[in-house]
């Protein structure tokens, strides 16, 4: 199989967030047939579904990989296992969540899996990490990254500051 770049969204609001998004971070540069190319900054944004959850920390990675869309769908799940997650109520809290926001250039409708991410278009906490290293990347169909999120703006995300979210990354508490 040829190599292509995948886009992965990462996101957490449970159990020390900083950290977990970070310990994400270091599984995805493991992944059999895989390297983690780059990894935008941490962006804190309230969340989307029940208001009664704390804030999410956000961020993306660009991962080379070799994998298949679906074995790609399987270990991101896999490690999302790993971090205690529990598919409870839909956009609930959780200790991680990773998505495939975007694989190579490739349009994929299955039951499974849905690529580019649905509602990618609509969400600044994505589009802003993503626009941060990959603003000129376009997502078929929709365009160019940095125009989508100038749409958007900024309304209700914040740049984390690297000292906390490396504070995080060392284990202490970071910022939940």
């Amino acid at each position: 199989m040829t190599e292509v770049v995948a886009w992965i969204g990462l996101g957490s609001n449970l159990d020390d967030p900083v950290r977990q998004v970070n310990t994400a971070l270091v599984a995805l540069d493991s992944l059999p047939q895989s390297r983690l190319l780059a990894c935008s900054g941490l962006y804190r944004s309230a969340p989307m579904g029940p208001q009664d959850q704390p804030d999410y920390i956000n961020a993306v990675a660009g991962l080379k990989t070799t994998l298949p869309a679906v074995a790609l769908l399987d270990a991101l799940q896999a490690i999302e296992q790993d971090h205690a997650r529990v598919r409870g109520e839909h956009w609930g809290p959780r200790t991680l969540d990773l998505d495939i926001l975007l694989y190579g250039d490739d349009i994929i409708e299955s039951p499974r899996l849905s690529v580019p991410h649905p509602g990618l278009a609509q969400r600044n906490f994505v589009l802003a990490p993503l626009a941060e290293i990959t603003p000129q990347l376009s997502v078929p169909g929709l365009g160019k990254v940095q125009v989508l999120r100038d749409r958007l703006g900024n309304e209700g995300l914040v740049r984390v500051a690297e000292a906390e979210w490396q504070a995080g990354a060392s284990g202490s508490e970071g910022t939940e």
